[in-house]
Formats: structure tokens, sequence, C-alpha cells
């Protein structure tokens, strides 16, 4: 049998290797987020943990997203392996510094490539790239309304049942967003 010849990429290897990595990114994020989930679950903390679950999804769908770009343009997209996930949080609280720290780094990372695709005038890339930048804001600021809950409510007892009760509405607003 004849080997179908791969068609010609018109990406860069240096746009490649920073996709790929940020197909990691999404990858361990999704994976992040359903260890805060299982957390949220097994502390009684269900809007949390439907929450996070939906975060997972989202970003899940966000590495289908890059793997699917890089293989539009030729270039060979690679399953990540994920490991080092973080299970185990020593307070309801730490699950959303965690979530914003991440959505940051995630930031750092889209707008790497962003910055790259600039230096090497792939406008293609760019372009595409343009709509993770934009979510990317709105991922942060859903964060941070999550962690100002904890400001304005509290961390003590009835306070996180509250946190808990909150978290569902920035849950239905990202999802209708």
């Amino acid at each position: 049998m004849q080997e179908v010849k791969r068609r010609k990429k018109s990406l860069e290897d240096s746009t490649e290797k920073l996709l790929n990595e940020q197909i990691k990114i999404e990858a361990t994020s999704a994976a992040n987020y359903l260890a805060m989930a299982s957390w949220c679950e097994q502390h009684g903390f269900a809007n949390s943990a439907q929450y996070l679950l939906q975060q997972s999804e989202e970003e899940r769908g966000h590495m289908l997203k890059f793997f699917t770009y890089v293989l539009e343009v030729g270039g060979s997209p690679q399953s990540p392996e994920v490991t080092n996930i973080k299970h185990n949080y020593e307070s309801f609280m730490e699950i959303f510094e965690t979530m914003l720290d991440q959505e940051i780094e995630v930031s750092k990372s889209i707008n790497n490539v962003v910055d790259h695709c600039n230096s090497v005038k792939d406008h293609t890339t760019g372009s595409f790239m343009q709509w993770f930048v934009d979510e990317q804001r709105e991922e942060e600021a859903n964060a941070r309304r999550a962690l100002e809950l904890f400001d304005v409510i509290g961390n003590d007892g009835p306070g996180r049942y509250l946190i808990d009760q909150e978290i569902a509405k920035i849950a239905k607003a990202a999802q209708a967003g």
C-alpha cells in the first residue's frame, strides 16, 4: 500500500511547537479543574463542583480547538501526557486562588503565542489566537469574581455555603456568555 504524502504545512516549526505546548496547557487545565471539582463535591460544595466540571469541559474544548487548528494547517498536533495534578486542597478558598493563578498562566502562554505569531508574521495563526485572547479575559474575570466572594461574604461556615450558591450564578452567566 502506498503511503499518503503529508500535505505541506503553512505553519512554522517554532509555531507548531508553541501550539503543541498550548495543547498540553489546556489539557492540564482541564485535568486540574476535574480534580478541583472532585474536591468540591467531596466537601459539600455541589454548585462549585458543577462549575468546575463545566470549566474542565471548556478547557478540553480549547485543547481540541488548538489540536484541530494544527491539523488544518498541515501540522502534527501531539496528544499530551498530563501528570502531577493536585487533588488535595487546604480550603475551599484555595480552589479559587489556584483557579485564578492557573488562568493568569494560561493568559501569559496565549500572549506568548500571539507575540511569536507577530514576530514571524503568521497572521493566520494570530487571527486564530484572538478568540483565545478574548476568552482569557473572561476566564480571569470569572476567577477573580469567584475569589472576591470570599472577601465579601467570608470564609467561615455559612459564608462558604453562600459562596457556593453565588458560584452557581457565575456558572450560569459563563454558560450564557
